[in-house]
């Protein structure tokens, strides 16, 4: 009688510790899935930004190419500065 009791424990016991690998593997699972699913997001998201970069520098230099030497007013050129202090004040990601 004592065997069949000690038999029902074992046998719960190494059924509750195979749910609980299952349990876990599963929830790893998604968490690296997830994890990796972020990380590609967060590799797009730079290359995007280092592409925006490259624009908005090939857009300045072609800007700047179309102005007319030397014939800026002072005045555009205080709203360009105070234009390039806000943009310093944006976070970048």
């Amino acid at each position: 009688m004592n065997e069949l009791s000690m038999n029902t424990v074992n046998f719960a016991s190494l059924a509750l510790s195979l749910i609980v690998l299952v349990v876990g593997l599963f929830a790893w699972y998604f968490v690296n899935r997830a994890s990796v699913r972020a990380s590609e997001q967060i590799a797009l998201l730079e290359a995007l930004l280092e592409q925006q970069k490259r624009q908005n520098a090939l857009l300045r230099r072609l800007c700047e190419g179309n102005e007319p030497a030397g014939q800026i007013p002072a005045a555009v050129d205080a709203d360009a500065n105070d234009e390039n202090d806000f943009v310093r004040l944006v976070a970048e990601r």
